[in-house]
């Protein structure tokens, strides 16, 4: 045999049980060896074929269980049902040789014991020529449409009942994009790939996020024989834009806080003010305007606010709800995103003040006289003895007094505060009152004064 005669056998589907499966062979293909590509279900073949070129090209079909080949039939684009017996078969004692097989065929070939459909595809017919790729003129925000200019026939072939399908010639597009890596709360650059099936229109869906080239190879035909074509696209400047957010509040109440309503679902920004809250905007390559809203609705059709920056640290101290959101847009405004909304709720102010405590009986349970409260902007707190002598003083209502003057715990007995303090919502609070101080243990003493006693 030819040293450049390249024979592929290709085993075709089952048979009964006991009975080898049938078998053609390619003679003549050269360097270039005959593609095996799986048909679509439902077509009624076993094979669809594609040959570089039909030159010198001869199809061998074997005895199956010692019977040679009964019948060889051809069919073009209407399908089986149209067949018609070939004529000048060459024997080759029980080998059957089809010289010169016609491409764009299909061929029906019966045994006594099995049968074998396919279809036979001249590449040289349909060679794709790939010219370069053409940006598009029209900007879109959501979608690129590329052009891939060149050449070739669409690869296609008919099934038995004559229903014609294409081979999809998988042109790899490779361009580079950015990617939201959420752990990391950053844009990551990767490289991304898109399919196309043929020259003409391919849509890029999302766009790409950075300016990039573009560049396609193939087809997968032309890759399988180490021949892929390969062009490439001017730089792409690119519009589309995307933007992630975060946003926490920095003061939330700790455990053990005495804000009323601690812990509860405020949506994790809101409660209690003043509501210190951190906003945080992450952004693509083409955003170049960046900005905060407050509104009133969610629609944001009444906007209070607007802050033309990425990170915003802002200080809630209105009763009320809050809408916030960021946007981003490219340098001409055609393209914007927006991020998810955020919901800030203040509750309205409250102060309730304790008449009693017990500093000292039990370290940890009910040794600090705190007020319990929500929302107060403004807090001024003086604690006095029955003299008027000022014991304490503090300004933070997240604070309180540990029965304590000048380092020592004071007597039991009646002692006295005077509040002033501005709510969210506006209100002002007065407020003057008595604390008890219980009697308390203290090392070696049942009952009785602790230090500083009177």
């Amino acid at each position: 045999m030819n040293s450049r005669l390249l024979t592929i056998l290709l085993l075709i589907g089952s048979v009964a049980l006991g009975h080898a499966a049938p078998a053609v062979t390619f003679f003549g293909a050269g360097s270039y060896p005959v593609l095996d590509i799986a048909p679509e279900k439902n077509t009624g073949l076993d094979h669809v074929y594609v040959a570089y070129t039909l030159d010198g090209l001869s199809i061998t079909a074997p005895a199956v269980n010692g019977k040679p080949l009964a019948s060889w039939m051809k069919y073009d684009s209407r399908g089986g049902g149209y067949a018609t017996e070939l004529t000048g078969l060459r024997r080759d004692g029980d080998n059957t040789i089809l010289e010169h097989p016609e491409g764009d065929t299909g061929y029906i070939l019966e045994w006594p014991d099995a049968k074998l459909y396919f279809w036979l595809t001249d590449y040289s017919a349909h060679r794709l020529d790939l010219a370069g790729i053409r940006l598009p003129s029209e900007r879109d925000c959501n979608m690129l449409a590329l052009t891939l200019e060149g050449t070739g026939a669409p690869v296609r072939y008919t099934t038995i009942n004559g229903r014609q399908l294409t081979l999809g010639r998988e042109i790899t597009i490779t361009y580079s994009t950015l990617e939201w890596n959420e752990p990391e709360t950053r844009f990551d650059q990767k490289e991304a790939r898109a399919t196309a099936e043929g020259t003409g229109g391919v849509y890029l869906t999302p766009p790409p996020l950075c300016n990039t080239t573009f560049t396609a190879t193939g087809d997968r035909f032309m890759r399988a024989w180490d021949m892929a074509q390969t062009v490439e696209s001017p730089q792409w400047q690119c519009d589309a834009v995307e933007v992630h957010t975060t946003a926490g509040r920095t003061n939330a109440p700790g455990e053990g806080s005495n804000q009323i309503g601690a812990g509860q679902d405020s949506g994790d920004l809101g409660g209690s003010a003043p509501a210190d809250v951190a906003f945080r905007a992450y952004i693509s390559d083409a955003v170049l305007h960046c900005e905060w809203q407050f509104a009133t609705d969610p629609q944001f059709e009444d906007i209070t606010h607007r802050f033309n920056q990425q990170d915003l640290d802002y200080t809630f101290n209105e009763e009320g709800v809050t809408y916030v959101r960021f946007v981003g847009s490219n340098a001409d405004g055609t393209c914007t995103a927006e991020s998810e909304t955020y919901t800030v709720q203040i509750g309205a102010s409250e102060l309730k003040c304790p008449n009693a405590f017990s500093p000292g009986a039990s370290e940890g349970v009910n040794d600090l006289w705190k007020v319990s409260y929500r929302s107060l902007t403004e807090f001024e707190c003086w604690i006095f003895n029955r003299y008027g002598t000022q014991l304490f003083h503090f300004s933070d209502p997240e604070d309180g007094w540990d029965g304590k003057y000048r380092g020592k715990l004071v007597p039991p007995g009646v002692y006295f505060y005077v509040i002033e303090a501005r709510g969210a919502d506006g209100k002002e609070y007065r407020k003057a009152g008595d604390i008890n101080i219980l009697r308390y243990k203290t090392s070696g003493s049942s009952t009785g004064g602790g230090q500083g006693a009177e």
